[in-house]
C-alpha cells in the first residue's frame, strides 16, 4: 500500500497563494474605492473590511499561537490603515498563520491546545484551520463577499 504523501508543502503553499490573492486585491482596488460605504452597513468602508482581514489574522496567532513561541502581528487602525501600509502588515500577518499552520504540522497535524481558545468551535487540524482562514478572507464581514461580487461585476 503506498504510503500516504506529506502535504506540508501543499498545504503551506495553499495559504501562500491566499496570501498572495488578497494582497493584490488590495493592492488593484482603484484608490476611489478605498473609503467607499458598504451597501447595507453604511458604517463600513472598503478600508475598514481590508484592515479586518489583517486584526483577524493577528487575533488567531495571539489566540492560538502566543503560548507556543509565535509572536501575533501587531493590528492596524481599520479607519486610518494606509493601503501600503496594510499590505505589508497582511504579509506579517500571514507570516503569522503559516507558522500556526507549521506549528501544526509539526505537531501530527493539529495545532496544540492552548489556554487563550475558549471558545473551542473550530477544530485545530491543520485542514480546518486553513480552510477557515481561507473562507474567511474569501467571504469576510457579513456582506462582503456580495459587495466585492458587485464591484467587480457591475451588478
Amino acid at each position: 500500500m503506498p504510503s500516504s504523501p506529506d502535504l506540508r508543502a501543499t498545504l503551506l503553499a495553499a495559504w501562500q497563494t491566499n496570501n498572495r490573492v488578497t494582497v493584490q486585491l488590495i493592492q488593484r482596488l482603484p484608490a476611489a474605492l478605498w473609503d467607499t460605504a458598504v451597501p447595507g452597513a453604511p458604517r463600513r468602508t472598503i478600508r475598514m473590511i481590508a484592515a479586518h482581514l489583517h486584526n483577524a489574522r493577528c487575533r488567531w496567532v495571539k489566540t492560538l499561537g502566543r503560548e507556543h513561541g509565535i509572536p501575533a502581528p501587531v493590528r492596524v487602525d481599520q479607519r486610518r490603515v494606509a493601503r501600503r501600509q496594510l499590505v505589508a502588515a497582511l504579509k506579517r500577518s500571514s507570516n503569522g498563520i503559516e507558522a500556526l499552520l507549521k506549528l501544526g504540522l509539526e505537531s501530527g497535524g493539529q495545532i496544540p491546545p492552548s489556554r487563550g481558545y475558549v471558545w473551542r468551535n473550530l477544530s485545530l487540524d491543520v485542514g480546518h484551520v486553513l480552510t477557515y482562514f481561507v473562507a474567511h478572507e474569501v467571504t469576510g464581514p457579513p456582506g462582503t463577499a456580495q459587495f466585492l461580487e458587485q464591484l467587480v461585476t457591475g451588478a
